[in-house]
C-alpha cells in the first residue's frame, strides 16, 4: 500500500464524518459556529502539516543544519508560539477586535508558510517569525469569537467547544498524512506549500462568513461599537466601517499601526530564533516574574483563595515537565523515527505525527465519559490525582521504547512501539490538558483570570525551551564515532563485515581530516585525496562512499564497487533535488553508470535497472553496513535519554498523587 492511498481514505473518511457532525448539529448551533470551524481546522492543518516536516527539514534540506542547531531552532520557534498569544489576545480585546486580529493572523501565517517553500535560510527564519506573530493574533482570538455566540449558562456552549476542538484535531490528523506525506516524497517545498494552501482556504472561509452575514455583530473592535439608545437601555450595536472617532497610533488608525507594528517586529522575532540563550532568558525573566506577582497577589487573598492560588502554582510545575516531555514530538522522537524505527513501504516518518490527534478524537469521549460516570459514582479523582496520573503514563510511554530495543533489528525498532508510545502519550494528555484549563477557570479569581490563564499557558512556552535542551542529549555527531574511543569500540563490536571494518580502523586519522577543516593538504594528498574531498560536514555514511575509501576497500578486487556506485547515485539525487527523500521515489529517478569490471553490470552511459535490482546492491554496500551500526549506536543512546525521561516523568506522577491530599485541601471544595 503507497502513503498516497492511506492519505486518500483518511481525506475520505474524515470528510464523511465531517458531513455527519454538521448534518446532526446544524439546527443546533448558529452557522458562525461551522464557519469557525473549518477556519480552524484549516489553521491546525497547516500548523501541525508544517511542523511534522520542520525538524526534518532543517537537517535533511538545503539548510543542512546540525540536530543541536535544528533543535534550537524548533524550540525557540514553539517558544514562541505559545508566548505572543498573550499579546494577540490583549491588542484584540482593546484595540483590534477579534475580526481584524484574526484576519491578521491567518494572512501572516498564510504568507509564512508560502515563504517556506524557499529555500534559502534568511527566507526561512523570516518564515518562522511570520508564523510565530500571526500565530500570536490569530491562536487566542478564534476561541474568544466562539464564546461570543453562547452565554455562560447556554447549554449548548460546551457542545459547541467539542466541536471546535474535534476541528483542531480533524486538521492535526490530516496534516501528518498529507504535508508531511507529500514533502517527504516530493520534496520539502510541495509540503509547506499544502501547508500555505491550507490557511489560504481558512482565510477565504473567515472571509466568506464576514461577508454572509454569519457572524452577526460579533467580533468588532471597542470603538466601532455606537450605543444606542431603546428606551430606558443603551444597546450596543455594531458599523461595518471604522467610524471617525477610531482611536490613533503614530498618526495611524490603531489598527493599521498594529499591522506596521507587527511587520517591524519580524526582523526582532528573527534574531530571537538564532539568539536562544537571548530567549531564554527572556522566558525565564517573564515566568519569574509571572510567578513572583502571581505569589505577590496571593497574599491580598483571603485563606480560601490564597490556598487555591497555590493550587494553581503547584501543578504549573508539574504541567511543565509534562509538556517538556510531551513536545519532544516534534524534534527529538521526529528525528528518533526518522533514524531508529522500521518504516514499511506504506510508512513515511511524517505519518507518526498524526497519530495524537487520531487518538484524542477516538478517546476524548471515553475520557468525558468515564469521568461523568465516576462523578455519580463519587469516585472521580481529584485534579492533582489525574495530574498524577498523566505523567505516570507519559513516562510509561517513553519506557516501552525499552521494551522495542529488545526487539530491535539492525538498530530500528518496529513501528508498533512508537504506536504505543504515542498513545500513552495522549492518554495521558486527556488526562492533563482539559482539566487543568477547566480548574484554572475555577479556582482563579474572577478579577486574574485571564492572566492566570496566559500564565497557565505559558508553561508550554517554557517546555518548549526545555524541551530543546533535552532533545540535544538525544544527538549523535556522526563525525565523533571515528574520534571518541567508546563510540569506536561499540562501533566496532557491532560491525559484522569484517572487510569494512578493518578499513574503517585502517583510515581513523584519514576520517578526522575528512571531517574536520582538512587543512593539512599535503598529507591529505599523501593519502589519495584532495581538499575537495573534505567538505564542512560528512557523515560516516558519506566517508564509505567515497572515492578514496572504496579504494582502500577495493585493494583485493572491486567486489564493492557496483553496490557502492549504486549507493552514491542514490545520494546524487537526493543532493540534486535538495528535497524529497523517499528512497523509492530516488530510486526510480537515479540514473546509475557501472565502470565495474563485472561484466554483467557493465555500462558505459547511465541507465536505469530495476528497482529490486539496485535495493539489493544498496543493502550490500559499504554504507548499509555503517549505517547499521551507526543506527544500533544512536538506538542505545537515545533509549537511555528516553528511560531516564520515563523515570523522571513516573517519579513526578507518583509524587504528586502522594501529595494530592494537601493539594486537595487547598482546593476546599473545587474538584
Amino acid at each position: 500500500m503507497h502513503p498516497y492511498t492511506i492519505m486518500t481514505i483518511a481525506w475520505v473518511a474524515s470528510i464523511a464524518w465531517i458531513a455527519f457532525v454538521i448534518l446532526t448539529n446544524r439546527k443546533a448551533h448558529p452557522k458562525a459556529l461551522f464557519y469557525l470551524f473549518f477556519v480552524e481546522m484549516w489553521e491546525r492543518f497547516s500548523y501541525y502539516g508544517m511542523r511534522a516536516l520542520l525538524v526534518l527539514y532543517m537537517t535533511k534540506g538545503m539548510l543542512e543544519y546540525d540536530y543541536d542547531q535544528a533543535y534550537s531552532v524548533y524550540g525557540a520557534y514553539g517558544s514562541m508560539v505559545y508566548a505572543t498569544p498573550l499579546i494577540g489576545g490583549l491588542l484584540a480585546e482593546r484595540f483590534m477586535g477579534y475580526r481584524k486580529a484574526i484576519m491578521w493572523g491567518v494572512i501572516l501565517i498564510m504568507i509564512g508558510h508560502f515563504l517556506m517553500a524557499f529555500e534559502h535560510e534568511y527566507i526561512f527564519l523570516t518564515a518562522l517569525a511570520m508564523l510565530i506573530l500571526g500565530n500570536g493574533f490569530f491562536k487566542p482570538n478564534i476561541s474568544s469569537m466562539i464564546g461570543k455566540f453562547y452565554s455562560r449558562t447556554d447549554p449548548r456552549r460546551d457542545g459547541a467547544f467539542t466541536l471546535f476542538y474535534m476541528g483542531i484535531n480533524i486538521g492535526a490528523f490530516l496534516s501528518g498524512l498529507t504535508c508531511g506525506v507529500v514533502g517527504e516524497i516530493e520534496g520539502w517545498h510541495w509540503g509547506f506549500s499544502l501547508a500555505g494552501v491550507g490557511m489560504l482556504l481558512g482565510l477565504i472561509i473567515f472571509w466568506m462568513a464576514q461577508r454572509s452575514g454569519v457572524l452577526e455583530d460579533k467580533g468588532y473592535a471597542p470603538h466601532e461599537a455606537i450605543e444606542d439608545e431603546v428606551g430606558d437601555e443603551e444597546v450596543p450595536s455594531y458599523t461595518l466601517e471604522e467610524n471617525a472617532s477610531s482611536p490613533k497610533l503614530l498618526g495611524l488608525p490603531v489598527n493599521w499601526a498594529i499591522y506596521i507594528v507587527s511587520l517591524l517586529v519580524v526582523p526582532l522575532v528573527w534574531f530571537l530564533l538564532q539568539s536562544h540563550g537571548l530567549l531564554d532568558v527572556i522566558v525565564l525573566l517573564m515566568g519569574c516574574g509571572m510567578i513572583g506577582y502571581l505569589i505577590f497577589t496571593s497574599l491580598s487573598y483571603d485563606k480560601v483563595q490564597r490556598e487555591r492560588l497555590w493550587v494553581v502554582l503547584t501543578l504549573f510545575f508539574f504541567t511543565i515537565i509534562f509538556w517538556t516531555f510531551f513536545e519532544l514530538a516534534g524534534s527529538a522522537l521526529t528525528v528518533f523515527t526518522d533514524n531508529n524505527v522500521a518504516k514499511t513501504s506504506f510508512l513515511t516518518t511524517t505519518m507518526f505525527q498524526s497519530l495524537n490527534p487520531l487518538y484524542i478524537m477516538m478517546f476524548a469521549p471515553v475520557f468525558s465519559f468515564m469521568w461523568i460516570q465516576l462523578a455519580k459514582a463519587k469516585k472521580e479523582p481529584a485534579a492533582p490525582v489525574k495530574f498524577g496520573i498523566a505523567l505516570v503514563l507519559l513516562g510509561a510511554g517513553f519506557l516501552v521504547l525499552k521494551l522495542g530495543e529488545g526487539m530491535a533489528t539492525a538498530g530500528m525498532i518496529p513501528a508498533i512501539f512508537m504506536a504505543l508510545l504515542y498513545l500513552l502519550h495522549t492518554l495521558g494528555e486527556l488526562a492533563l490538558s482539559p482539566v487543568g484549563l477547566s480548574l484554572v477557570t475555577k479556582l482563579s479569581p474572577a478579577k486574574v483570570v485571564g492572566f492566570i490563564m496566559g500564565f497557565w499557558l505559558m508553561s508550554t512556552s517554557f517546555a518548549h525551551l526545555a524541551g530543546a535542551k533535552i532533545a540535544q542529549m538525544t544527538n549523535v555527531d556522526m563525525s565523533e564515532l571515528m574520534v571518541e574511543t567508546e563510540r569506536l569500540d561499540r562501533f566496532n563490536n557491532s560491525m559484522e563485515n569484517e572487510d569494512i571494518k578493518t578499513a574503517m580502523l585502517a583510515n581513523k586519522e584519514v576520517y578526522k581530516m575528512y571531517v574536520g577543516s582538512s587543512e593539512d593538504t599535503t598529507k591529505m594528498k599523501e593519502l589519495g585525496f584532495t581538499a575537495e574531498d573534505a567538505l564542512k560536514t560528512h557523515s560516516v555514511q558519506e566517508f564509505v562512499l567515497s572515492d578514496f575509501f572504496l579504494a582502500e576497500l577495493n585493494k583485493n578486487g572491486d567486489k564493492y564497487h557496483a553496490v557502492t556506485v549504486a549507493d552514491k547515485a542514490i545520494m546524487e539525487e537526493a543532493a540534486k533535488q535538495e528535497e524529497g527523500l523517499y528512497k523509492e521515489g530516488l530510486i526510480k529517478k537515479a540514473k546509475i553508470s557501472f565502470l565495474s569490471t563485472d561484466a554483467s553490470l557493465k555500462t558505459k552511459e547511465p541507465k536505469q535497472f530495476p528497482k529490486d535490482q539496485i535495493e539489493e546492491m544498496m543493502a550490500a554496500s559499504p554504507n548499509a553496513a555503517v549505517s547499521k551500526t551507526v543506527a544500533e549506536d544512536t538506538l542505545v543512546i537515545c533509549i537511555n535519554v528516553f528511560m531516564i525521561l520515563g523515570f523522571v516523568a513516573i517519579g513526578g506522577g507518583v509524587f504528586l498523587i502522594l501529595l494530592s491530599g494537601v493539594v486537595k485541601r487547598w482546593m476546599h471544595g473545587i474538584n
